[in-house]
């Protein structure tokens, strides 16, 4: 097996972290964004409306944000190794004993809390952790390690629905949980922090005694970066806390209700897995290129277009009836949900540096969790209340709405603190 220092003599090390956090958010993301597989399973299983199974992953996500906080605050003082490994034993450890529960009010604990603890950091703590590998690539790189999010619905949604389909769903459960938290503890041992652990710079460049000498004001200011209370004092945090909301709404709205959705339209709960993993799969071609071309092109520019077409993607899906229809919906949505990811997040990292990251991203994700948590339960309420969608779907095409005149407000900040 290659040591880190002849991966380091072979290729740029941050492409390794790039990929190690690729795979550890294909585990968890794909976890997450497989509770709607579950939904009916649990939902017959303890005899729950759809507003109280709903509930169950918002309340998950409500907690998310404090301990995507706390791994934030762990990041930037102990780094990636540690906090991943954590990560991976509650996240295993909290399938296992969700497989294990025998009432409703059990599995508050068992998923929404003790899952919260093990995956409420991950986009904290990989998106973080590659920022700071990388600086003119960083869009790129960043659009590879947040393909988790999709090849996880890929990989983790059918597969969940093939677990219990072929044995319920306490055994999908028991599947999941020692493939996420195994893989993840050993994948935990190949990230570092920075490249100064290795004597580089970002985008591989060999570290020397000598000053880089910047050719104009922007790359100077790459130089310097915001506390978390500095960032506080910005239009831009702020704005981009409304961006995540908006986009966590819609996102998690429409995970979490797909499945149930497209059944009650005829779609058989395999079928609709499927339908369900190729937006994940479709987001992935979406980051890597959205990413790139946030490299050339700006970052708020190739946001805004994602987001529209997002908005646009769930206009349709209001009407949507036939199978073709659904088919259509998860090609534009997945890849407009993919494009939207890494240009936003490479936006976090351009304007507050990365001296804070970690925590700025945590503090951030509280918006991304307020979303999370109000989009599902808001989904279930709307369905109990008319027997349809249709109105829930139009109001996550409004959140896309929303994110676009959150990122007009978003600004290139200049009051930093140089670090020396």
């Amino acid at each position: 097996m290659l040591s880190t220092s002849k991966i380091k003599d072979k290729l740029f090390y941050g492409w390794v972290v790039a990929i190690a956090g690729l795979v550890i958010g294909t585990l968890i993301f794909g976890t997450r964004f497989s509770f709607g597989v579950f939904f009916k399973s649990l939902e017959g299983e303890f005899e729950l409306t759809r507003t109280v199974t709903s509930s169950i992953f918002s309340v998950y996500m409500l907690l998310c944000p404090l301990f995507a906080i706390l791994g934030g605050w762990a990041l930037d003082r102990y780094g990636p190794r540690s906090v991943t490994f954590f990560m991976g034993l509650f996240s295993g450890l909290s399938l296992l004993l969700t497989s294990q529960v025998n009432s409703s009010w059990q599995l508050f604990i068992t998923y929404s809390l003790l899952l919260a603890i093990g995956t409420g950091a991950t986009y904290t703590v990989v998106m973080s952790t590659i920022s700071r590998w990388f600086d003119r690539k960083r869009g790129l790189a960043l659009g590879i390690g947040s393909s988790g999010g999709g090849l996880g619905t890929v990989v983790m949604a059918p597969l969940a629905a093939y677990l219990i389909a072929s044995f319920d769903w306490r055994i999908a459960y028991i599947v999941m949980g020692l493939i996420t938290g195994l893989v993840v503890i050993l994948l935990s041992m190949l990230l570092r922090k920075d490249p100064s652990e290795m004597g580089l710079s970002p985008d591989g460049v060999r570290a020397t005694s000598d000053k880089i000498v910047m050719s104009d004001k922007k790359d100077e200011a790459r130089l310097v970066s915001f506390s978390l209370i500095q960032a506080f004092r910005t239009r831009s945090f702020w704005a981009l806390s409304g961006v995540w909301l908006s986009f966590s709404f819609c996102l998690h709205l429409l995970i979490t209700h797909f499945v149930p959705h497209a059944t009650d339209l005829g779609v058989s709960a395999a079928e609709a897995a499927i339908i369900l993993g190729l937006t994940g799969s479709i987001s992935i071609p979406g980051r890597l290129m959205m990413g790139w071309v946030s490299d050339k092109i700006g970052r708020k520019v190739s946001a805004i277009a994602c987001a529209l077409l997002q908005s646009g993607a769930m206009v349709w899906l209001a009407w949507a009836q036939d199978l073709w229809m659904l088919y259509l919906f998860a090609v534009v949505y997945g890849f407009a949900y993919g494009g939207f990811d890494s240009p936003v997040t490479a936006l976090v990292g351009d304007i507050f540096g990365l001296r804070s990251l970690g925590i700025i991203i945590g503090v951030l994700g509280t918006g991304w969790g307020i979303g999370a948590a109000i989009g599902p339960v808001l989904g279930g309420l709307v369905f109990d209340v008319t027997q349809t969608y249709f109105l829930a779907v139009l109001i996550g095409a409004l959140a896309m709405l929303i994110a676009v005149l959150c990122l007009a407000f978003v600004r290139w900040e200049t009051n930093r603190q140089r670090i020396d």
